[in-house]
């Protein structure tokens, strides 16, 4: 076999990802928080940027409404004065410790505060605080005594006297090992432990959990109606107390991307911008870089990459702005109807439908909708939340959204007899009559999926 060397041309086509092209597809799929910070990270970062003057702006807008030249002087010589020139009594709150902001404390600082006013001893502090450090989010003990008792060389009846002191601590319920313990303990706090509900959190929750009050109350010689009372009772608890104390850092902030408005008649759709500040190229930078006579070629080459870079992040922010504009007026004309009567008459709607009417691909609908939201007069919404699929009419090929359905199906639960639920089979056939065809399977999943009980938990016995 002979082996030989050869050379060939080849051509053919790639797609290349570039850093501009990502930080453009980057921008697009931010939310008005993300691109407010981004900017201002941009801001620091880039001496090609600079942020438009407030006054510029303010000027520009008085001048396009034709204000006469007195009233435009007299609100220059205001803006001018600052804080000296606005002042009134709404500013002039009295310092108290009550107007002070301070965050709330976390579950294990709330616990060691009280762990500190019911301790007896140094004893008692080191225990109470090796278990508050074993109690999870949702404030349940994660540890065995035995073990605590072996780790602090202590005997377990000292270590269970202090667990006992941390089971009366706010929130109620909180040190239990185990649910059955942590409802017990509130039952006894707010006085409405008994033997009958004792029996039942420690040997038929399941049961109670699937409505299944029949079969309890046969194995425990009770009516039914004494079932259903605890039941009630249980009902009003929390399992998770800890949860109250948990996160408490992580609050999130939603400001809409865009607002809708209807004005005399029309929806008129606004991006919200006004979070983050309008660029432009700071002309001090953009002269040094025309001019001849620069420094060197490595600090010519670094103003043009954070020129070009510049020029870029505001082309893209404004593509950013047209897209979603566009996205979100094709939607909002599609779901006209939702916005002026309700949930119930949102229609299905997919990507790919909004993709060709706006004439942009599939995965550019789908960035521009990320974590955006909107807000109408039905609401605040995500934008996501348009979208869905539809079931398939009985009077013609119109199909009806999966949240009108839902909706539809709330409606009938919410009317109907608790002395006899309606089963999935019975509000299948209410739908069909009411024209939509839908399976006993599709009305669980959806059931299921908008946090409703079956018919055997939703039902209520007459005393």
């Amino acid at each position: 076999m002979k082996l030989v060397q050869d050379i060939s041309l080849q051509q053919q086509q790639k797609l290349l990802m570039t850093p501009e092209l990502r930080q453009a597809i980057a921008i697009l799929q931010m939310s008005t928080l993300e691109l407010s910070e981004y900017i201002q990270k941009e801001l620091e970062e880039n001496p090609f940027l600079e942020e438009k003057d407030r006054e510029e702006i303010i000027d520009i807008e008085k001048a396009k409404e034709e204000a006469d030249n007195a009233k435009l002087e007299e609100w220059l010589d205001y803006y001018n004065e600052g804080d000296i020139a606005y002042s009134n009594k709404e500013q002039e709150v009295e310092k108290s410790f009550e107007n002070f902001m301070m965050r709330r404390p976390s579950l294990y600082e709330h616990l060691e505060f009280q762990l500190h006013l019911a301790s007896r001893s140094e004893e008692d502090l080191v225990i109470g605080n090796f278990l508050i450090g074993s109690i999870d989010s949702n404030g349940y003990l994660c540890i065995d005594l035995k073990e605590v008792a072996a780790k602090l060389r202590l005997k377990l009846q000292r270590v269970e006297e202090v667990l006992d002191m941390l089971q009366t601590f706010h929130p109620h319920g909180v040190a239990a090992r185990d649910l059955a313990e942590c409802l017990l303990l509130q039952l006894k706090h707010f006085g409405k432990e008994s033997f009958l509900a004792r029996k039942i959190i420690e040997h038929h929750l399941p049961d109670l959990a699937g409505g299944k009050l029949n079969k309890i109350a046969q194995a425990l010689c009770v009516t039914i109606h004494q079932v259903q009372e605890i039941s009630d009772i249980i009902k009003t608890l929390d399992p998770r107390p800890g949860l109250q104390y948990s996160n408490n850092n992580e609050i999130k902030y939603i400001i809409p991307d865009v607002f809708v408005e209807k004005v005399e008649g029309e929806y008129v759709v606004i991006i919200n911008d006004s979070h983050f500040p309008r660029l432009i190229v700071n002309h001090v930078y953009d002269s040094i870089l025309r001019s001849h006579d620069s420094s060197s070629r490595d600090a010519k080459k670094y103003l043009e990459e954070k020129m070009g870079s510049a020029i870029w992040l505001i082309r893209s922010i404004e593509q950013r702005r047209m897209t979603l504009y566009r996205v979100a007026r094709c939607i909002v004309d599609i779901q006209s109807d939702f916005l002026d009567r309700g949930v119930e008459y949102i229609k299905p709607l997919n990507l790919r439908r909004v993709a060709s009417l706006v004439d942009v691909h599939e995965s550019t609908v789908s960035r521009a909708t990320t974590n955006k939201y909107i807000q109408t007069p039905q609401g605040l919404f995500e934008m996501k939340y348009f979208f869905g699929s539809g079931i398939s009419s009985s009077h013609g090929q119109e199909k009806i959204s999966s949240k009108s359905i839902k909706r539809k199906v709330e409606e009938i639960i919410a009317a109907e007899d608790c002395g006899r639920p309606l089963s999935d089979e019975a509000i299948a056939e209410i739908l069909i009559k009411r024209g939509i065809r839908i399976s006993r399977r599709t009305v669980t999943k959806y059931r299921q999926e908008i946090g409703i009980s079956a018919a055997m938990a939703r039902r209520r016995y007459e005393s």
